[in-house]
């Protein structure tokens, strides 16, 4: 159920949309098949926005709401809260075994920060992506727009991280960025480079990133526990788990 955790009365006078947030005024959407759970029913609260600013966006996040392109939402299931945002503390972060040999497997990659731009070869990457991915998807025979407006709209503050080997390109992540957060939006690779486990260095190497900028905490979104696809954002430890409206330590 759609939780009210507790508002920093500041935070509620500099936005006014906390407050109405947190009075619980958003529009609930049709319920529809949940993504994750087999036999499940969703339902979130949303809203659309053009732009908005970071701290905003952050504040939301400690709210529990995500973001896809423009379109804000929280989950509000019947009697179900498995969906569960997950953050990593940077300044206590430690990789396991495992993640520290993904890191020795890529020495050659580069990392490089800048604003958002669809270029060719990112166009090029994210088609070869959904490829391999996600073969006959309705996603995959989309055109470079549909991309553009996606994850390229300026509609957050948001950084694209670029992962080269040389001059070539082999994955991407789109981030947003503020004082307090780096959140992952989206994440794609070069199929031909998946025995390096991009994604995993991707979260390792932003980690890292957000570190050295003195950023606090690497929001890694929904947690769903029991649903194969999400197991994976558990394994960065230690990390933190909001519950009720309370970030708790895991």
């Amino acid at each position: 159920m759609f939780t009210q955790p507790h508002m920093d009365p500041e935070a509620e006078a500099k936005h006014p949309l906390l407050a109405h947030v947190d009075a619980g005024r958003l529009p609930q959407l049709p319920e529809q098949p949940c993504s994750y759970l087999p036999g499940r029913i969703a339902r979130k609260r949303a809203f659309l926005a053009e732009a908005m600013d970071g701290e905003l966006y952050h504040d939301l996040m400690d709210r529990g709401f995500r973001r896809s392109g423009d379109f804000f939402y929280a989950m509000d299931c019947e009697g179900c809260r498995a969906c569960v945002p997950l953050r990593v503390p940077v300044a206590t972060f430690t990789p396991s075994k495992s993640q520290r040999r993904v890191l020795r497997r890529n020495p050659d990659v580069t990392l490089q920060a800048q604003r958002p731009q669809c270029t060719d070869d990112v166009w090029a990457l994210y088609q070869r992506y959904l490829a391999f991915q996600h073969p006959g998807s309705a996603q995959a025979s989309e055109p470079r727009s549909a991309l553009e407006s996606f994850l390229y709209a300026n509609v957050v503050d948001s950084v694209e991280l670029r992962y080269s080997v040389g001059d070539r390109l082999v994955a991407v992540s789109l981030v947003d960025v503020c004082s307090r957060s780096v959140s992952a939006v989206y994440h794609f690779y070069d199929p031909d480079e998946r025995d390096r486990s991009l994604g995993v260095f991707s979260v390792l190497a932003e980690i890292d990133w957000a570190k050295q900028l003195g950023i606090p905490h690497y929001y890694l979104g929904y947690w769903v526990e029991g649903a194969e696809t999400m197991h994976y954002k558990a394994n960065y430890r230690p990390h933190e788990q909001l519950r009720d409206g309370v970030w708790r330590a895991v």
